[in-house]
């Protein structure tokens, strides 16, 4: 009679050890709950915002600039010739590098150039060429250099037939500005003009004397 009872006691015992077991297995293959994680949210770079302009600072103004002077090819001059064994005399209009053929002489302008307004000295230059054609059918320079409308005395075309003098050259000069110096009489501004003096030749080298296929304007 005990050893029946005593064999149901035992099983009991492990029946519950058997099962506690199993239940602490279960427990440790369920896997932790963990809190879900938050989500990303993207962070407002800070916008970049110009510093308002002080009340008191105002923009410097925009300096002008000055204008150049005419370029050499754009100028204009006029000169006057003189024919004195009929004493005819005409206007020749010419750009420099230009020349004209008036019977048997040829005048050609290299430069011309004023002074500007501000300069104390008022001169009109133009450095002129002259080829005359001679009883032997050749052509021969008669006159090359400045001159000058204002002072003629100080150049001049010394030829029996034909006379040439300038009479205007058309240019414009830089305007007077912070950089322009105006020029003085006396002091340490220099009172030189800024025409050329005489015998001086401009940048250009002469042409030689043109040929007698020239075309030609027969005078009256």
């Amino acid at each position: 009679m005990r050893r029946p009872i005593a064999l149901l006691l035992l099983g009991g015992t492990l029946g519950v050890a058997a099962w506690q077991a199993a239940l602490a297995l279960q427990n440790e293959a369920a896997p932790a709950p963990t809190a879900p994680e938050p989500a990303e949210q993207a962070v407002p770079e800070p916008s970049e915002s110009a510093a308002p302009p002080s009340s008191g600072a105002r923009a410097a103004p925009a300096r002008p600039k000055l204008r150049q002077a005419t370029p050499m090819g754009e100028r204009i001059a006029v000169l006057g010739l003189l024919n004195k064994r009929n004493g005819i005399s005409r206007d020749i209009r010419l750009h420099p590098g230009q020349a004209v053929r008036v019977g048997d002489i040829i005048v050609r302008l290299r430069a011309c150039e004023t002074t500007a307004p501000w300069e104390p000295q008022k001169l009109t230059g133009a450095f002129v060429q002259a080829d005359v054609r001679g009883q032997d059918d050749k052509w021969r320079r008669v006159f090359s250099g400045w001159l000058y409308k204002e002072s003629p005395s100080l150049n001049v075309v010394e030829h029996r037939i034909y006379d040439v003098w300038p009479k205007s050259c058309e240019m414009r000069h830089p305007d007077i500005g912070p950089e322009t110096v105006p020029a003085s009489g006396s002091g340490g501004a220099s009172s030189r003009s800024s025409a050329k003096k005489s015998g001086e030749n401009p940048d250009a080298v002469p042409a030689p004397p043109p040929t007698p296929s020239a075309s030609s304007s027969s005078e009256t």
